[in-house]
């Protein structure tokens, strides 16, 4: 069972930084994979990032690489999303969640989903 917990969310103007912070508990967290997804209203749940139990491996979405960057320490339990030169279209609910599985970025194979934090980007 892992438990998971968002936040570092926002409102912030286009070209901000925010750091999100995913805390896990539970004894088995450096064991999953563990990914970042957004949704934005009256869209669908969408993948934004994903980091393997290592941390060696990353892969992100088009519409954030070279912008956003993954990353955990599982000493603390954590996982960050570090988002970069904000858009108005990164506006979203964000989600981590947690999989056992490697490479993940379909969202019905993650066990493990937070509660959301909400990132607002003006323009």
């Amino acid at each position: 069972q892992v438990q998971l917990v968002e936040s570092g969310g926002g409102l912030v103007q286009a070209g901000a930084s925010l750091r999100l912070s995913c805390a896990a508990s539970g004894r088995t967290f450096s064991s999953y994979s563990m990914g970042w997804f957004r949704q934005a209203p009256g869209k669908e749940r969408e993948f934004v990032a994903r980091i393997s139990w290592s941390g060696v491996s990353t892969y992100y979405s088009d519409s954030v690489k070279g912008r956003f960057t993954i990353s955990r320490d599982n000493a603390k339990n954590t996982v960050y999303l570090q988002m970069n030169s904000l858009k108005p279209e990164d506006t979203a609910v964000y989600y981590c969640a947690a999989t056992p599985f490697v490479g993940e970025r379909d969202l019905r194979r993650y066990d493990y989903w937070g509660q959301g934090t909400q990132v607002t980007v003006s323009s």
